[in-house]
């Protein structure tokens, strides 16, 4: 036997020997295919099989951002991956509004939501990406300026893109950039888009318009193309607001006047309050022309209300100069700013949330500063302000539920609403005091519980007009909250801190920070209860904003 013939049957032994056979070695009985294995040459950026890779297809794939979307073929499409325990089935109702689809649809993973069912693509190809990433920026641009938050300017964002055809879109939202991304297929280059909102302005008419474009483009009854949108979108931009400017400072004034009924005030005071808040407008409407920050607009405009009420504590005027300042300081309080900060961090966008309520937090400190000063010089002058003086009257509800809804009704204005929401928002206002009435003066329940159900039935009811008229909530719930805002629970922490008694300064102060998180927690209660009687299909039940666990 030659030294060959001797050495194969050692390799076959050794390989199927067990004390000799190493963990890497092939078991018995497996066939190993000639040439088998994956090729060292392969990398995890090969294209996969089922794409074009033809030479007209890679030159394209070399193309710049403004080429036409394109997705894979049904017919090449990669074999799927069926979990063990199945895919959920995801059905969404198409009579329901967009906002509820979109949002459902950004709160599930990436794999699980629906196909895109292109509505608005008029030819094969479809328009170029950028310019629906545009027109998206642009409309969500809109949205944020006008005070919408997180989660619904994400969702009109999404509801866009999906309307051309581009459903691999991720949009993004902070307090001030808006930014989308849209992947044309796994081995292709995404395309980026980012905008900066640099100025807000309150304006729910210019919103609902808004609204009514973004819901015409997920209609699939609608045809609308690119350029009847963009057509569309400036002349929203060019509209003019439906007030004038005397009109919106006359609407500052009856608020006040107003706001110092609901506290106990009378005709007197109703007048005093009025005349104040319009003179602290005009004066913060000079400092916007000479270029202040709002920061200092929001101090002088609170410095003549209280001068005011100081005024007539001074000349022994048999009136309540408390509540002259209290109405004064309904009127600046930035109530939709701190809705908008708590719903946000409710539904998980904590960064937007964060910097809204920072932005609460500057203007409280310019009406605290402008408060306190005209408070500070009227004790050193002698002024009899007493803050353990009670405001409000459980004796006269008829006319508190009056000057609620009068209240509602010029906040609406304030907030450049439609004429055709101002009715339904001023009887929310109406019914939201109607249950704070009767819940704190009759029941005797906790003022911040009490706040907390009347702020719910101002979302709910808020929600559900929504839905009815396909519109945003925002006009029919944050003038119906105006009566339920801290103003006298501010004014007495202010005046206390001003005559030197710090602990109950802020044992107040704290009182009208729970008010004003009742308001806005119940106010998104609300209308988070008011989706549940919305029959909105999703993988067995609606995901949550974060989805962990907490820890």
């Amino acid at each position: 036997m030659t030294e060959a013939e001797d050495a194969k049957p050692r390799s076959d032994e050794a390989r199927y020997d067990p004390e000799i056979t190493s963990e890497f070695a092939i078991p018995v009985g497996l066939d190993v295919p000639k040439g088998g294995g994956e090729p060292e040459t392969t990398s995890e950026f090969s294209v996969p099989e089922g794409l074009q890779t033809s030479p007209a297809a890679v030159a394209e794939q070399e193309g710049s951002a403004f080429s036409t979307p394109r997705t894979y073929g049904s017919k090449s499409a990669l074999t799927a991956f069926t979990p063990p325990t199945g895919v959920p089935l995801v059905s969404l109702v198409k009579d329901a509004p967009w906002q509820d689809r979109m949002r459902t649809m950004l709160r599930m993973p990436v794999t699980e939501r629906p196909a895109v069912e292109p509505v608005q693509r008029e030819e094969e190809e479809g328009p170029a990406v950028p310019r629906v990433l545009d027109l998206t920026l642009r409309i969500g641009e809109l949205l944020l300026a006008g005070g919408e938050g997180a989660e619904d300017v994400e969702a009109a964002m999404f509801a866009v893109c999906r309307s051309y055809g581009l459903d691999r879109c991720e949009p993004n939202v902070t307090f001030t950039l808006l930014s989308i991304s849209h992947q044309p297929s796994l081995v292709e280059d995404p395309v980026t888009a980012s905008r900066t909102v640099r100025r807000r302005g309150t304006d729910y008419t210019r919103l609902a318009a808004v609204f009514r474009l973004v819901d015409d483009l997920t209609d699939p009854e609608t045809h609308v193309s690119l350029e009847e949108a963009y057509r569309r979108l400036a002349e929203i931009r060019r509209n003019r607001h439906p007030y004038p400017g005397w009109g919106l400072t006359l609407a500052g004034g009856l608020l006040a006047g107003a706001a110092s009924v609901l506290v106990g005030g009378d005709l007197l005071v109703f007048v005093a309050a009025a005349l104040g808040a319009m003179l602290g407008d005009r004066l913060a409407w000079l400092c916007a022309g000479r270029g202040l920050p709002e920061f200092y607009q929001f101090t002088v405009a609170a410095m003549p209300p209280a001068a005011i009420g100081v005024a007539l504590t001074l000349a022994h005027v048999d009136v309540k100069g408390s509540a002259v300042i209290t109405g004064g300081l309904f009127a600046l309080l930035p109530g939709r700013a701190l809705v908008a900060g708590v719903q946000d961090g409710l539904t998980g966008f904590y960064i937007t949330a964060s910097a809204r309520l920072l932005e609460v937090m500057y203007f409280f400190v310019g009406i605290v500063v402008g408060v306190l000063i005209v408070l500070y010089f009227g004790v050193k002058v002698g002024g009899k302000l007493n803050p353990d003086v009670a405001l409000g009257s459980s004796q006269r509800p008829l006319i508190q539920i009056a000057a609620s809804m009068l209240l509602s009704l010029t906040f609406a204005v304030l907030l450049q609403q439609e004429r055709s929401t101002v009715l339904w928002v001023t009887l929310n206002g109406g019914v939201a005091w109607s249950v704070y009435g009767a819940m704190h003066y009759v029941g005797g329940i906790s003022p911040v519980a009490s706040t907390a159900v009347a702020a719910g039935l101002v979302g709910l009811f808020g929600q559900l007009l929504s839905r009815y008229r396909f519109a945003s909530a925002l006009p029919y719930t944050t003038a119906a909250i105006g009566p339920l805002l801290p103003g006298s629970a501010t004014y007495f922490g202010l005046l206390s801190i001003a005559q030197n008694d710090v602990d109950k300064g802020l044992v107040s102060l704290a009182k009208a920070a729970s008010l004003a998180m009742a308001i806005a927690i119940g106010v998104n209660l609300g209308s988070e209860i008011s989706r549940l009687f919305l029959r909105v299909g999703s993988a067995k039940k609606r995901r949550a904003a974060k989805r962990t666990r907490g820890f």
